[in-house]
């Protein structure tokens, strides 16, 4: 018996699919991403978001994208799929109101994607299930108001799990990763 065939986007987004899997079931090790780039955001939502599923951006070019994979936008405080190519106040004001799901049903948190810069930046130190003890990496592009309102929105198995991206890399963050912002050594 023959397997059928994937179409080049269908072999694009089971790419993208085992490297957003491969990021969460390591944080902090980057995944690849399959020739992304800038488009990565796009990407990532065509991967996750479906006919049965609803998200949230407030960009509209990439909310015109998404909206073609047949998800339906949602406001921010029900998207399960949460994408924001740029994170500033305004946008933390949004990502504040992301269902963090329920005791009785957790997996109602949100994904949320974060365009950001991997290898630069802020210190951070993660540890949790999926590290063997500790790691750390280097995140800029982000305010530092987002690890803050993370610590304070997290609480496993409740809160969002989170992709930061930057062109082909993709960092996982799971709710169950404990995030610490290091000083730079002086």
């Amino acid at each position: 018996m023959a397997a059928p065939m994937m179409s080049p986007a269908d072999a694009r987004q089971h790419a993208a699919f085992t490297a957003l899997m491969w990021a969460l079931s390591y944080p902090g090790r980057p995944a690849r991403l399959p020739a992304a780039g800038p488009d990565a955001l796009g990407l990532i939502g065509e991967t996750l978001v479906d006919l049965e599923t609803g998200f949230f951006t407030p960009d509209a070019a990439l909310a015109a994208r998404l909206a073609r994979t047949g998800g339906r936008g949602l406001p921010a405080a029900a998207a399960p799929y949460q994408f924001y190519p740029r994170l500033g106040p305004a946008e933390l004001e949004l990502l504040a109101a992301a269902p963090v799901g329920s005791h009785a049903a957790p997996d109602l948190g949100a994904t949320v994607v974060v365009g950001c810069a991997i290898g630069q930046g802020a210190r951070l130190r993660l540890s949790g299930p999926g590290i063997a003890g500790s790691c750390e990496v280097l995140v800029g592009g982000l305010p530092d108001e987002l690890w803050e309102l993370r610590a304070a929105t997290v609480r496993a198995p409740l809160g969002w799990d989170l992709f930061l991206v930057a062109g082909e890399l993709v960092l996982g963050v799971p709710r169950t990763t404990a995030v610490e912002v290091l000083p730079w050594p002086m």
